[in-house]
């Protein structure tokens, strides 16, 4: 199928091709998994990234030149998260594309209260993460994103190309087979750049309020809204 072809598909049939595509890409590689994506959408898609890592925008990179690369800033994030979407930029083969929150942090205090990411976790996540990144996929039909099957059990069924209910676009994630151990192995092959935070206790990097190191015998999510029942934050539901 031919980019152009692909642009004309109902949102049914993308549906159908998202789940075909996972079915025949189960046991193909990321490298093959984000060719088949570029080949098929073309500038109509693109890669999310958090930043705890670059090791998808380093893949899709690879595939092509120049891929965007969609990064949420918060206004809660660590320095080293906005320092390391920094380098990305600066080294990296890759257009990143910042997305905000409709308001500011002090304009989200004077309407809902500080500390709204302690009282209701769950509406902060909505307004500065969902809404805008809702809003900046709207000219894509398919994205990208880092997730792994290894990383809790909520993500355990991640498909490798799926599709997105809420949004109405096929999802990528060409990791989703991966463990710690060949993202590790794939970061220090290719001198990937990576967080620091991950080199000082945090195994999944999130907004400040929210993200804490994990202890020993944790899962890599456990640090993430600590002592909730929260779990994500709603970019992946």
């Amino acid at each position: 199928m031919t980019t152009a072809q692909a642009q004309q598909l109902s949102n049914e049939q993308l549906r159908a091709l998202a789940g075909q595509a996972g079915r025949d890409l189960e046991d193909a590689s990321a490298l093959e998994i984000l060719q088949w994506a570029v080949d098929t959408f073309g500038s109509g898609f693109c890669v999310t990234s958090s930043m705890e890592d670059a090791v998808v925008a380093h893949l899709a990179s690879r595939v092509l030149k120049g891929v965007d690369v969609v990064f949420l800033d918060t206004g809660y994030h660590f320095p080293e998260t906005i320092g390391t979407r920094d380098a990305v930029e600066a080294v990296m083969d890759v257009n990143v594309i910042t997305l905000t929150p409709r308001q500011t942090v002090a304009e989200q205090d004077a309407e809902y209260g500080p500390r709204l990411h302690d009282r209701d976790p769950d509406l902060c996540c909505r307004l500065r993460k969902v809404q805008p990144l809702e809003k900046g996929l709207e000219g894509y039909r398919a994205w990208a994103t880092g997730l792994r099957r290894d990383e809790s059990p909520t993500r355990a069924d991640t498909p490798v190309v799926g599709w997105d209910e809420k949004r109405q676009k096929v999802k990528i994630s060409p990791i989703a087979r991966w463990t710690q151990d060949d993202v590790d192995a794939y970061v220090a092959e290719h001198g990937v750049l990576t967080n620091p935070l991950l080199m000082d206790g945090y195994a999944s990097v999130g907004c400040a309020p929210c993200t804490r190191r994990v202890l020993a015998g944790e899962d890599a999510r456990a640090g993430r809204w600590a002592g909730r029942a929260k779990t994500e934050c709603g970019l992946h539901a």
